[in-house]
């Protein structure tokens, strides 16, 4: 189906946001829960580029057919840019963010420094063609607690300058304009808009 969309995840949340994101504008989206048996795939890539690399190439060449991937992170300037790329499995992949939101705030209680940013990285695979990559970045600052319900990860402690919440008390909408995933799949229906052969 030439408007079906693959994102190469088994992350739920990731799932609906690319949803949210891409059925308004025809886009038929289906990620690798749909794959029952589907092999995982071993990001050990150094940069978030690497990474969505890996995971588009590689499920692109074993479904045959073209394939978003998405690697994304949160960097802290206090902490030297980690986790980065290390963001899902920092403090343990099974860790709940819930204690990892925690571990953040209570290393920063006296951190003036409260600069971090959000990177996605979309990399888009297909057969035969050269992989193109998408990237997003949404400046925020560490929160001093935990706020909201909406969101995911680390979008608790995480406050928009602008509108003075954090991303888990912002609705899909308010979040999708500003955030770093947000940012790369515009960019994205942007290529697929105008330059897509």
């Amino acid at each position: 189906m030439k408007n079906e969309i693959i994102i190469a995840t088994k992350n739920q949340n990731k799932v609906y946001e690319f949803k949210q994101m891409l059925e308004p504008m025809g886009y038929q989206v289906k990620s690798l829960l749909d794959y029952q048996d589907f092999p995982n795939i071993e990001e050990d890539g150094f940069t978030f580029e690497d990474n969505a690399r890996i995971k588009a190439e590689t499920t692109s060449k074993l479904l045959g057919c073209m394939v978003i991937s998405d690697d994304s992170g949160l960097e802290i300037d206090a902490f030297d840019g980690q986790p980065g790329v290390h963001s899902a499995r920092w403090l343990g992949e099974l860790t709940p963010y819930s204690y990892k939101n925690q571990v953040i705030l209570d290393r920063m209680r006296d951190e003036p420094n409260r600069l971090a940013r959000y990177v996605c990285v979309l990399a888009l695979a297909r057969p035969n063609k050269e992989t193109i990559f998408f990237r997003g970045e949404c400046e925020v600052e560490v929160a001093l607690e935990a706020k909201g319900k909406h969101g995911f990860g680390y979008d608790p402690i995480m406050l928009d300058k602008n509108s003075g919440k954090t991303l888990a008390e912002m609705s899909d909408t308010e979040k999708a304009a500003i955030s770093h995933r947000g940012i790369a799949v515009r960019q994205l229906k942007e290529w697929f808009t105008y330059e897509m052969d």
